[in-house]
């Protein structure tokens, strides 16, 4: 199996890649043997992946990232990098290669410590003799000063080190580091083809795939999450009931309670699962005496972990909001596709009843204004303003 597997719907990417991947795997090899380097115009040190949710730009930064430090003997005899069963394909798609070092966050945001550690780590020579890579999936994360330091060493990179920055959009990322990279843009891959990847990778039945895949518009992860989790169908079953519900302000301020409720009871979950193995581990690191009292001086370090604790949490229940709300703009467009008597599948055929009844009794202008506040509600949430006061707002437009 290739490293290019799981890159789903994105021919002209995997072309792409495959193309520098070759012309990197020339240059490696030339100057492994004393040769003159050839040209690796398709080759660069920074690059950048955008596409939507859900489009698969980690996947395809992690398979590039594999196709670099592949070392398969078949690439003597004329094979593409990238072959997937090597050790250097191995190990840099399950995360433990050397050279390969892959930075996702479970905060609000990148800093500019975090970052100068990257920018250190991109400084070494490869162990492997390869390529040094720094894989981003983050990089709309960077604070501003984060930015800043990146920016430096994206100007003036180490030899045999590559930068992979994924973000949803070119905004996300500042104007002096994307026009230092090149360029890959993915899209959504189409529900058939997201369908086709869980049968295949993850054997889910036929049916459960299609309806999964359907339901979260091509987006992989959701789509493997909902096939596999009850709770995440449970959720967003009390999700798609909220239109029902908002008829009488008390229904839409119960409603709105409700999903913030699920939202921190979501974090909680996670909180519970990482927390305290955190916690015990930072104890044992520290000295920690039997009965769990701490050694002077650590008070700092616990302080630091805990606020980051929080930090994730307050992550967590955003994330989970925002997919809620992601699922609701989901039914109001299928409301609209319904009125309009539009071709297109719907993604909630699920609701078919619930969908026809809202489209019933409103009327198109109506729909969309009511996408428009649950758009208007993740720009507050992205805002911080408080989760509940957000929510129980759009709740109250979803009345008019």
């Amino acid at each position: 199996m290739a490293v290019w597997d799981d890159l789903v719907g994105q021919a002209r990417v995997e072309e792409q890649l495959a193309a520098a991947a070759r012309d990197a795997d020339a240059l490696v090899t030339a100057q492994a043997a004393g040769e003159p380097a050839p040209d690796a115009s398709k080759m660069t040190h920074a690059w950048l992946f955008t596409g939507p949710p859900g489009s698969g730009r980690d996947t395809a930064a992690r398979a590039f990232a594999a196709a670099l430090q592949c070392v398969s003997p078949d690439r003597a005899l004329g094979g593409a990098p990238g072959c997937g069963f090597c050790d250097g394909c191995h190990t840099a798609l399950i995360g433990t290669h050397a050279d390969v070092e892959v930075v996702r966050t479970d905060l609000l945001s990148i800093g500019v410590k975090e970052t100068r550690d990257l920018v250190r780590r991109a400084q070494l020579s490869p162990a492997g003799r390869r390529w040094q890579v720094i894989v981003l999936e983050d990089a709309d994360r960077l604070t501003e000063g984060a930015a800043n330091v990146l920016l430096k060493a994206v100007e003036e990179p180490a030899p045999r080190t590559v930068w992979m920055l994924c973000a949803p959009s070119l905004e996300d990322v500042l104007p002096t580091i994307r026009s230092r990279c090149r360029h890959l843009t993915l899209s959504t891959p189409s529900v058939r083809a997201v369908a086709d990847l869980l049968i295949r990778r993850d054997g889910i039945e036929p049916e459960v795939a299609q309806a999964a895949a359907r339901a979260t518009q091509g987006h992989i992860d959701r789509a493997r999450r909902l096939a596999t989790d009850e709770r995440a169908r449970a959720r967003r079953a009390v999700v798609l009931r909220l239109p029902l519900r908002v008829g009488d302000v008390g229904g839409g301020l119960r409603a709105a309670q409700e999903l913030v409720d699920a939202a921190a009871e979501d974090a909680k979950q996670v909180a519970e699962e990482v927390d305290v193995k955190e916690t015990e581990e930072l104890k044992a690191a520290l000295g920690a005496v039997q009965g769990g009292r701490m050694p002077r001086g650590t008070a700092g370090a616990m302080k630091e972990l805990e606020d980051r604790q929080k930090r994730r949490r307050t992550r967590t229940q955003r994330d989970s909001l925002d997919l809620a709300l992601t699922d609701l703009t989901g039914f109001y467009r299928d409301v609209l596709a319904v009125q309009l008597r539009a071709a297109s599948p719907l993604a909630n055929e699920d609701v078919r009843d619930a969908l026809e009844t809202i489209a019933r009794d409103t009327t198109p202008e109506r729909t969309l204004r009511r996408i428009e506040a649950v758009l208007a509600c993740r720009e507050a949430l992205d805002r911080n303003v408080a989760p509940l006061l957000a929510v129980e707002a759009m709740t109250m437009a979803l009345r008019d």
